[in-house]
C-alpha cells in the first residue's frame, strides 16, 4: 500500500477522483483511497455498489446509478453521455482515476466490463500530471478493443481475487412481456439493436431469438445479448459493440478474450453520426413519462434527479438518422407504484428526449415521428394510454389544442 500513499501523496486538496462505474466500481481501492485522502470529489457513472459516505466526499455524475440515487452530497451535472469526456476535458477535469481491471498481460491490463468514459479520463488525468491507479481482479474478465490498458500508464496496482457484483434477476410480468413483444414485432432481421436494462428490453431481447443477422451496436449490454448468441440470431460477421456490459458470472465469463466483443469508449458508442452509420439502427429505451406532445421524461422523479440523460438522446437522434432506423420508447401505461398514468397531458419535468419513432406500451404502438401534433396526440391516447385515463387526456388535449 506504499505505492498508494506515495501516489495519492502529490494530489491537490480536495481532488477530482473518476473511478470504474457500474458494477465494476473497485472497492478495495476506493477505501485504500479513501482513508488516505480526507477530502475528496468521487466522480462515478451509474454508481451500483456501495460508495463512501462520509463529510469530506462530493458525489459527482452525469448518471444516477443506484448507489448516488438521493445521497444529500451528489453533484448532478448535466451531459449526454457521448459529452462526458468532453466535461473531462474543459470543466471538470480528473486528478486522480481508479480503474478495476484484469490482471496484467503482456505489459497490459484490460478494464473488462467498464469501459466508457474511463480512456478519456485517463488521457486528461496523464496530461495534466494525475495519477491512475488500478485494482487488478483474478476475476475481471479481459476484454478488446479500447479497454485495453497499457501498464505504463498505471501509477499503482494492487491485486485482489473477488467475484464481480451482478444486478439482481429480473422478473418478466405480463405487461413487460406484452410490451417485450410488440417492440420485438418492429425488428427486422439484420437490424443493428441497442437495448438498455430492465424487463421490457429483456422481453424484447427474449422475442428476438428467431431473427437472423441481428447486429449489436450499444452503449450496454447484459446476458439478453449471450442468449441472442447462442439462439444463432447474431451475425457473426460483425464483432457486438459495447461501452460497459454487466450480468451473470456466466457473462463475464463469456466475454473473457471474446474476440467477438469489442469494448469502444462512449465517444464512440454513443457518438450520433457513427450510430447513424448502422443499418437499421434500433434504438430501444424507456422513460417514466411521455405527453402529448411526445416529449420524453426519463431523469427526474418531483424534479429531483433520478439518472439523467444517459444515452437516450445519443441514440434517438443517430437511430433517426440511419438508414431504416427507429427509435422507440417503451414503457407502461400505468405506474403501479405511483397509482399514475405514464402517459400526461405535459410534462412538468425537465425533457429527457423527443420526437422518437413510437411509444409502445402494453396497450399498442402509437406513433410519433412523421405525424401532425394531432395525430401525435391522437396515436398516444388511443394506442399507448391506459383506458382509465383516456377521457381526461381527451379533455386536457382539447385544452391545448391538440384535438
Amino acid at each position: 500500500m506504499e505505492s498508494l500513499r506515495r501516489a495519492v501523496s502529490g494530489l491537490p486538496e480536495q481532488p477530482r477522483v473518476v473511478a470504474s462505474g457500474s458494477f465494476a466500481t473497485p472497492t478495495q481501492l476506493l477505501a485504500e483511497v479513501d482513508r488516505l485522502l480526507p477530502t475528496y470529489r468521487l466522480w462515478i457513472l451509474n454508481a451500483q455498489v456501495d460508495l463512501p459516505d462520509r463529510e469530506g466526499v462530493e458525489l459527482e455524475t452525469s448518471f444516477v446509478g443506484a448507489a448516488m440515487r438521493s445521497r444529500p452530497r451528489l453533484h448532478y451535472i448535466p451531459s449526454r453521455l457521448s459529452l462526458v469526456p468532453r466535461l473531462f476535458q474543459i470543466a471538470n477535469p480528473p486528478d486522480a482515476v481508479l480503474l478495476h481491471t484484469s490482471t496484467p498481460r503482456d505489459g497490459t491490463v484490460s478494464l473488462g466490463t467498464d469501459v466508457a468514459v474511463l480512456p478519456a479520463a485517463i488521457e486528461v488525468a496523464r496530461r495534466r500530471g494525475g495519477v491512475v491507479l488500478a485494482q487488478a481482479n483474478r476475476q475481471m474478465p479481459y476484454t478488446f478493443g479500447d479497454a485495453v490498458v497499457s501498464l505504463d500508464d498505471i501509477d499503482a496496482l494492487i491485486e485482489v481475487d473477488t467475484p464481480l457484483a451482478s444486478p439482481p434477476g429480473i422478473r418478466l410480468d405480463d405487461a413487460s412481456v406484452t410490451i417485450g413483444e410488440l417492440v420485438a414485432g418492429r425488428v427486422p432481421d439484420g437490424a443493428t439493436l441497442q437495448v438498455g436494462i430492465g424487463a421490457v428490453p429483456e422481453a424484447t431481447m427474449s422475442g428476438l431469438r428467431g431473427r437472423k443477422g441481428l447486429r449489436i451496436w450499444t452503449e450496454m449490454f447484459t446476458d439478453s445479448v449471450l442468449a441472442l448468441e447462442r439462439a444463432g440470431a447474431l451475425d457473426h460477421e460483425r464483432p457486438i459493440t459495447s461501452s460497459f456490459l454487466f450480468g451473470s458470472p456466466e457473462l463475464y465469463k463469456w466475454v473473457d478474450r471474446n474476440p467477438r466483443v469489442q469494448m469502444a469508449r462512449t465517444e464512440t458508442t454513443n457518438d450520433p453520426g457513427l450510430i447513424a452509420r448502422n443499418h437499421a439502427m434500433t434504438s430501444i429505451n424507456t422513460a417514466l413519462q411521455v405527453d402529448l406532445l411526445g416529449q420524453a421524461n426519463a431523469s427526474r422523479i418531483h424534479a429531483r434527479i433520478y439518472s439523467g440523460f444517459g444515452g437516450q438522446t445519443d441514440f434517438i437522434v443517430g437511430a433517426l438518422h440511419s438508414r431504416d432506423g427507429q427509435a422507440l420508447i417503451a414503457l407502461r401505461s400505468w405506474h403501479p407504484r405511483a397509482h399514475r398514468s405514464t402517459i400526461v397531458p405535459l410534462l412538468d419535468e425537465p425533457v429527457t428526449s423527443f420526437q422518437m419513432t413510437a411509444v409502445v406500451t402494453e396497450q399498442g404502438v402509437a406513433g410519433v415521428f412523421g405525424h401532425d401534433q394531432q395525430a401525435q396526440a391522437r396515436n398516444l391516447i388511443e394506442h399507448a394510454a391506459h383506458p382509465d385515463v383516456r377521457e381526461e387526456l381527451w379533455e386536457e388535449a382539447h385544452a391545448l389544442g391538440l384535438a
